[in-house]
């Protein structure tokens, strides 16, 4: 009985550890099976929206100052502003010539309203011609001139404003479009770092030693890239059409390629830059002019204290039997005291409004000029941070953390980590060039310097 007891009892065991066998081999190849499913799923899932390659632009890049010498000729305002200082030119003879001279014919007939009736027999019948001119006191003539001048100087500078200020902004969106054409090929680099990433988390989670959510992270930043490119081509969209209206080029010719952006140093220190600014601005100098006009329109007023004066000369004829006659006449004619008292009055307050616009304006230039020289520096100190120390910095972190994520000795938080900082600090390095080229741009349109 013992004996069987015993049989029956190893039978027993022997039993229970033959299922717990197969319990646990059905276990593993379960999770064997699951694990697969899964990879495969997530392969799926990160091959189907895998991005596109980012698209380069082709054909060869135009120039800065190609497209500055287009915009001088076939931009519609800078042609406009050119026809109008051309036209002030002209306004000075006007201002300058002689009034007008007056040519008359005079008839006088006798015992009928027809024409020439009576005339063979009225000794007062008689056919006149005259002429007659008025001319000012002397120096009114020229100093309306110089107003004119003057003027036409203001027109000149005016036009010259607008032609910098269209100018500077193709040159602020040229290197805005620059800069997004340059920070594609910034995308389409963290993109290939980004491969580096998904392929070491694929690896990592095929041998169990990573996760699904590490591989779905990876596959999530392939999906902000291309939200990026596509907010990229909208607003290159935009630019180009903005650049074409600068060029007055038609909106459906073919795009422009922008030159690579690269930093160019200010060789001016700031009080070269204020003093150039004193002189060759042309908001400065149309404000300098306006206080000439002024001057010259006070001497104006005064001279107009001054009466003119006209000069008649006529010729009568008459029928045979009288003599003809020859009329001289020389009037002057005398200036309302009263008017001209408010004329010259007018002329002094307009003489100090200019004067303090001038001032104002002057203020104003030199103040944009300083602001501008402070960003182009500032910027210059920023960008060498960039080169030499965050960029180089952040894609050694990178390439330092992939290795150390691919040997399992660092988690895949601190790898994207390294991965944003160099895509960020790219993307930052761009935008502060092009920031600083358009403050260079805004200090070339304000000094009138030209920075190589």
């Amino acid at each position: 009985m013992q004996s069987t007891d015993f049989s029956r009892s190893l039978f027993g065991r022997i039993c229970i550890s033959r299922a717990i066998t197969a319990l646990i081999v059905g276990t593993l190849l379960l999770n064997i099976t699951v694990r697969a499913q899964q990879t495969e799923n997530v392969q799926q899932s990160t091959q189907a929206p895998k991005p596109s390659s980012i698209v380069e632009h082709m054909g060869a890049p135009t120039s800065l100052p190609e497209l500055v010498r287009e915009a001088e000729q076939k931009n519609p305002q800078v042609s406009a502003a050119l026809h109008g200082w051309r036209a002030s030119r002209n306004v000075s003879k006007q201002a300058s010539a002689l009034p007008e001279t007056q040519v008359s014919v005079q008839q006088f007939s006798v015992g009928s309203p027809r024409p020439f009736a009576g005339y063979s027999n009225s000794e007062f019948a008689y056919i006149g011609f005259g002429v007659s001119q008025d001319i000012p006191y002397p120096g009114k003539r020229g100093l309306r001139a110089q107003v004119a001048e003057h003027e036409a100087e203001s027109v000149e500078a005016q036009a010259d404003s607008i032609r910098r200020t269209v100018i500077g902004n193709l040159k602020m969106v040229y290197f805005r479009l620059a800069y997004i054409q340059q920070t594609l090929g910034v995308l389409q680099k963290s993109d290939g770092f980004l491969n580096q990433v998904q392929e070491a988390t694929e690896a990592r989670y095929q041998v169990g030693q990573g996760n699904q959510q590490d591989v779905l992270k990876a596959q999530l930043q392939h999906t902000k890239i291309l939200q990026e490119v596509a907010h990229h081509h909208q607003a290159e969209g935009l630019l180009q059409a903005q650049i074409k209206q600068l060029l007055g080029r038609p909106q459906d010719s073919p795009d422009i390629l922008a030159d690579n952006l690269s930093i160019r140093p200010l060789p001016y220190s700031a009080a070269e830059l204020l003093q150039r600014a004193r002189e060759l601005n042309p908001d400065v100098r149309s404000k300098q002019a306006a206080i000439h006009v002024q001057e010259a329109q006070v001497e104006l007023a005064q001279k107009n204290f001054r009466p003119d004066f006209n000069v008649q000369y006529s010729y009568q004829h008459t029928n045979g039997d009288t003599r003809d006659y020859y009329l001289a006449t020389f009037g002057i004619r005398l200036p309302n005291r009263g008017r001209q008292k408010a004329e010259l009055a007018e002329a002094q307050q307009n003489q100090e409004r200019a004067k303090k616009e001038l001032d104002a304006e002057s203020d104003r230039v030199l103040s944009e000029v300083q602001q501008q020289y402070v960003r182009v520096k500032t910027s210059e100190e920023r960008l060498k941070v960039y080169s030499e120390g965050l960029v180089p910095q952040s894609e050694a972190t990178f390439r330092s953390a992939l290795s150390a994520y691919q040997s399992n000795k660092q988690d895949f938080e601190s790898l994207l980590s390294g991965f944003l900082d160099v895509l960020n600090l790219d993307l930052e390095y761009q935008s502060e060039l092009a920031e600083h080229e358009s403050a260079l741009a805004e200090l070339e349109r304000l000094t009138g310097v030209d920075v190589p």
